[in-house]
């Protein structure tokens, strides 16, 4: 069945069609430690209407369709599991139309969170969601993403307001609305909105837009134990501070950081803040926040007006992870996060850090406390069987404790494959509702299978 997809599919897009290695094997690699087969081929589609084209053919032949962005997931989701087509949403990255009185914007899939901010600039609007990688925004959309800024903005589940969305037999719809809210009927952008490709392929976003702050300070601090920061930000949201960015480093990532950035930050937990809003509002809030650090007997803090002192404050944190990788030379890592509430962070991370300590592997912790959101980076030696089972295991009791606490297993990075065995743990029966949902919207299970939902025969 697959030769004669490949030939129509051939047909159809000519050049924006590939079987060769080299580019099938792009496909089939990303920032995760999994690893799968090559696509049967990878495709590039410039248009909605090329995708519904897309589907209708391997939905004929029932070929896989695995939708790639740009290929930074941790989890497998866009890895080709039983083989068939990527669709590569690269060529589809323009931004369709701003409306600047409704704080809204309609874009193509493929467009990065930088490169559509580069667009917005001139409108006083910017698109906040800051995963840290330079993401496609069909990408965030269908793994919900977050990152730094969701304290303040939300995550995606909050940006999209609708979908133009490509169903697995070609069908092509539209979910939500420009209107600022709606009670008509089941939410169904909510429900694409973190469904990894498994439902359907987003072809086109509407995004909710914000007003470019007039100022910005940010700060970093350290603190005697997790347990005094934690307590620092729980005080701060409950005193209503509206913290843009409030970032945590344990002492391991601090000295990753450290010698990746040629910082000299003291070896201690550290919190990174940042405020936006007016120049009186912001230089108030600092100031409270200043007050409330002091007394969890804070050291070290030092604010960062200048753009260029916060932009190498916020580069330091976004180059985390390459700075982890350095810390151990010739190591790979199995990144992993969980999400628990924040009454339990302290609590999740202490065990944590405690748990990597015992293992022998290095495990540096980082995360976005405002939301209870933490990661761990463990590294090992790619060539040890041994040490990749034990930082597996690392990661799987990580898990367990974000449930017993009341969390989830993942507060961003998604299930895809790799997180498939948790599902049931955490959801129930819900977990079973969802494949139902599954079967319906895609019988024949084309659609990025293997991935989120309980696996199922095609119809």
């Amino acid at each position: 069945m697959t030769a004669p997809a490949l030939s129509a599919l051939s047909a159809l897009l000519g050049d924006r069609f590939s079987t060769a290695r080299p580019v099938c094997a792009a496909h089939a690699q990303s920032e995760t430690h999994i690893r799968t087969g090559l696509p049967d081929a990878v495709v590039f589609p410039e248009t909605s209407a090329e995708v519904a084209a897309i589907l209708r053919i391997c939905a004929a032949h029932r070929l896989p369709v695995i939708g790639w962005g740009a290929g930074t997931s941790l989890e497998g989701h866009a890895l080709p599991l039983h083989g068939g087509v990527s669709v590569d949403f690269a060529r589809m990255n323009r931004v369709l139309s701003v409306s600047p009185e409704d704080m809204l914007v309609r874009v193509q899939p493929g467009i990065t969170r930088e490169d559509l901010n580069r667009e917005l600039r001139a409108t006083g609007l910017f698109f906040p969601v800051d995963p840290g990688a330079n993401a496609s925004l069909g990408g965030m959309a269908a793994t919900r993403a977050s990152g730094t800024t969701a304290v303040r903005y939300g995550t995606m589940r909050d940006a999209v307001l609708g979908l133009e969305v490509a169903l697995a037999d070609g069908r092509l719809i539209r979910t939500g609305t420009a209107a600022p809210k709606s009670s008509a009927g089941y939410d169904l952008t909510a429900l694409f909105v973190g469904s990894e490709g498994t439902l359907g392929l987003i072809t086109e976003l509407t995004l909710r837009l914000h007003g470019q702050p007039e100022a910005v300070s940010a700060a970093v601090c350290a603190f005697a134990s997790m347990a005094a920061a934690v307590d620092c930000v729980i005080e701060t949201i409950q005193s209503g501070l509206p913290m843009a960015r409030i970032e945590f480093l344990d002492p391991a990532a601090v000295a990753a950081c450290n010698a990746h950035a040629q910082q000299n930050l003291p070896l201690a937990p550290h919190l990174l803040v940042e405020f936006h809003g007016s120049p009186a509002g912001v230089a108030e809030q600092a100031a409270r926040f200043g007050e409330i650090a002091e007394s969890h007997d804070c050291t070290g803090f030092r604010w960062a007006e200048k753009p260029e002192e916060r932009s190498a404050l916020w580069k330091m944190r976004h180059a985390a992870y390459p700075a982890c990788l350095a810390s151990r030379p010739g190591a790979t890592a199995i990144v992993t996060d969980v999400c628990v509430p924040i009454s339990k962070l302290a609590e999740a991370v202490e065990e944590t850090r405690a748990d990597i300590a015992e293992s022998g592997i290095p495990g540096p912790i980082l995360g976005h406390v405002g939301d209870g959101n933490f990661h761990a980076i463990l590294l090992i030696d790619a060539e040890s069987p041994a040490e990749a089972a034990t930082a597996k295991a690392l990661a799987s009791r990580m898990a367990e404790r974000a449930l017993r606490l009341g969390g989830t297993v993942s507060g961003e990075h998604g299930i895809g494959m790799g997180k498939l065995a948790y599902m049931q743990a955490e959801h129930g029966d819900a977990w079973t509702v969802m494949g139902t949902l599954k079967q319906a919207l895609d019988p024949r299970n084309i659609l990025n299978p293997g991935k989120l939902v309980p696996p199922h025969d095609a119809g």
